[in-house]
């Protein structure tokens, strides 16, 4: 069978954990409007034919290149970079939307050092003005990459044609996952993966990039309940009181909304404990990213 590792790289905010869902068909990476939503290499999975598998494509929805502010955005480069090195094939997503910057630039120069089988992606063709699809694939066209594929990942239309260039690229390999695996994500980023996702639907400004989620506990109760336990964590005093809302209704209305998902996810009922905490400056302290999970 085919079987490999795909990476999703570009700048922020071009749709790429949009894709990701899109091309595995449910749900596993948090999206918002918000530059750099995604701070972690996700794994999606996608597993091809009937009855035995042909194919197997790992999807890895890597964070936005970005110029990086602090320590935090340092990381987050490092794991776009250190994800290049390890993969079979790269969708490199372009925003229809918005002309070729210099961002995009350095990444396909990036790509093209490397070496790498990449697929130029055209993303949000259901929102881009008349011309400006063409604009964008005569724009990339000049790195003279594998392939070109235009596509709306919100409404899957160009999805499949994107499937099968990239499966066409993969090596010969093994099956890595089962065939109903969709993520290799651990329970404990997901839940504050979806967590989170909630706030950045309700926070404005730069408070978004300040906040992170950490699951401190997982436990199933006696009457089959689900108990989960989770921070959520900002840098400074003034942004507790904004993620709590008046009277609580913020954080009571991110936690609901949570919560209901999870439900879903998980099916059963779960109660959901949050509590927000304050992390000093914990984007630029190296060892508070660690603890919170933030790998080199």
């Amino acid at each position: 069978m085919k079987s490999g590792f795909v990476a999703l790289v570009g700048r922020p905010n071009v749709g790429k954990s949009t894709l990701v869902n899109a091309l595995v068909g449910s749900k596993v990476a948090i999206t918002s409007s918000r530059p750099q939503t995604t701070r972690n290499a996700i794994r999606g999975v996608v597993t091809l034919g009937e009855p035995e598998p042909t194919a197997q494509l790992v999807l890895i929805d890597t964070p936005g290149l970005h110029k990086p502010k602090n320590a935090l955005g340092e990381r987050l480069n490092a794991i776009v970079y250190g994800t290049l090195a390890e993969v079979d094939a790269v969708a490199f997503v372009l925003d229809a939307t918005q002309k070729v910057g210099p961002g995009d630039r350095l990444i396909a120069q990036r790509l093209a050092d490397a070496g790498s089988e990449v697929v130029v992606v055209v993303n949000k063709t259901d929102i881009a003005k008349k011309g400006r699809v063409l604009e964008r694939l005569t724009e990339g066209a000049v790195w003279d990459f594998a392939a070109y594929v235009p596509l709306s990942a919100a409404n899957r239309d160009g999805i499949h044609q994107l499937r099968d260039e990239l499966v066409g690229r993969l090596p010969d390999g093994p099956q890595y996952f089962p065939r109903d695996a969709t993520t290799d994500q651990p329970e404990e980023l997901l839940v504050a993966e979806i967590v989170r996702e909630k706030f950045l639907a309700r926070l404005r400004e730069e408070l978004p990039h300040s906040l992170t989620v950490r699951t401190r506990e997982i436990e199933t109760r006696d009457d089959g309940l689900l108990s989960i336990d989770a921070q959520v964590v900002v840098e400074r005093k003034s942004q507790k009181g904004i993620v709590i809302g008046k009277s609580g209704e913020v954080l009571g209305a991110a936690g609901a909304e949570a919560r209901a998902e999870l439900e879903a996810l998980f099916g059963t009922k779960v109660y959901l404990g949050l509590r927000v905490v304050v992390e000093k400056d914990w984007q630029r302290r190296p060892e508070l990213l660690d603890r919170l999970g933030f790998d080199h």
